[in-house]
């Protein structure tokens, strides 16, 4: 089974909680220290792990994430250096990996290549931001070949039709996004989430997890009542730009900033 299955079988149908997903920037500050916070989210029960290859143009994500990426490509990070990784990680852990790109490095590292070393090198699935539906049908026939689940975006702004399509066509989850705009971390959530998140499991009974601003317990424990999962991210990639800047340890940042979310997650039900 895909790891990634084998997680929403754990806390969906066997009733442990809801699937808590952590983003990082692979590399970021630098390959050692990112392999040594990767770990440590495996250490703090973190369910799935979106590893963030670096891009020089992320129109899609915030200034943490883009400061984020240049730390990562200014200390050399490429996309065989994510794969190695990725590999590392493997060795240690057994956590779903989902490898988060935008679709420029997989096209020209070349899409069959880059499917059969994000498989040899452990991932379980790829998430890939600005490939359209339309456009994708060649790409996730590959990727799935090569047994890696197709997770897809789903935005608040995407009308009905095309949300059956885009969860149709889905692997491991749906990633709905709960607000428009860019990554980053926001006070509050987004109204309607609940509405959102039941209209697409009306349309497939892909899990959905919930991810674009969300930064406390609060926000967690809201969306654990209603979705299968939470990803958190760019308020984990601050605690690694903080720790960097202040010359302290990014991997004990984050263990203190993740383990309350992680446990609030892996302690709710959905509400319905």
């Amino acid at each position: 089974m895909n790891r990634i299955d084998a997680v929403f079988a754990r806390r969906g149908a066997q009733g442990e909680g809801r699937a808590f997903v952590a983003y990082l920037t692979a590399g970021d500050p630098d390959a050692e220290a990112s392999l040594k916070v990767m770990q440590t989210v495996s250490e703090c029960g973190v369910d799935i792990l979106e590893v963030g290859i670096p891009f020089s143009d992320p129109i899609a994500d915030g200034p943490v994430i883009q400061a984020a990426f240049g730390r990562a490509l200014a200390a050399g990070m490429t996309v065989d250096g994510v794969f190695e990784l990725v590999r590392k990680l493997r060795a240690k852990s057994e956590m779903a990996l989902v490898l988060f790109t935008y679709f420029n490095p997989v096209l020209q590292y070349g899409v069959e290549r880059f499917a059969k070393g994000a498989k040899a090198a452990g991932a379980d699935g790829v998430l890939i931001l600005d490939l359209p539906v339309e456009a994708s049908s060649a790409e996730r026939s590959i990727f799935k070949s090569h047994g890696l689940h197709w997770v897809v975006l789903v935005a608040p702004t995407t009308p009905p039709e095309r949300a059956r399509r885009l969860a149709e066509g889905a692997g491991g989850f749906v990633y709905y996004v709960s607000r428009e705009g860019v990554t980053g971390e926001r006070a509050n959530l987004a109204e309607g989430l609940r509405e959102k998140v039941r209209e697409l499991k009306s349309f497939s009974p892909m899990p959905v997890c919930v991810g674009f601003g969300v930064s406390n317990r609060d926000h967690v424990r809201e969306i654990c009542s209603v979705a299968d999962g939470v990803v958190v991210g760019s308020a984990i990639v601050r605690q690694v730009e903080k720790a960097n800047a202040s010359g302290s340890d990014p991997a004990t940042a984050v263990k203190d900033f993740l383990v309350p979310l992680v446990h609030e997650a892996h302690n709710q039900g959905i509400v319905r």
